[in-house]
């Protein structure tokens, strides 16, 4: 069963805040692949990133080892 989106959560706003200010970030992924792009959106479990070249990937957020913003 879902869980309602807190967005009262550090990391919710954090991810909220990257989302608005449009810059980029590495997300390190538990396999150890490395993405890097801008995230359009995040839900309850997933986000969007859209790398350099606009190709767009849904990412699980259990996946995700680390999200470090760029710059």
């Amino acid at each position: 069963m879902l869980t309602e989106f807190d967005t009262s959560l550090p990391s919710v706003r954090q991810v909220q805040n990257l989302i608005k200010d449009t810059g980029l970030v590495e997300i390190k992924l538990l396999t150890g692949d490395v993405l890097t792009g801008k995230i359009l959106w995040q839900d309850i479990q997933c986000l969007m990133l859209a790398d350099e070249s606009g190709q767009k990937v849904t990412i699980w957020k259990h996946a995700i080892a680390y999200l470090k913003p760029q710059g």
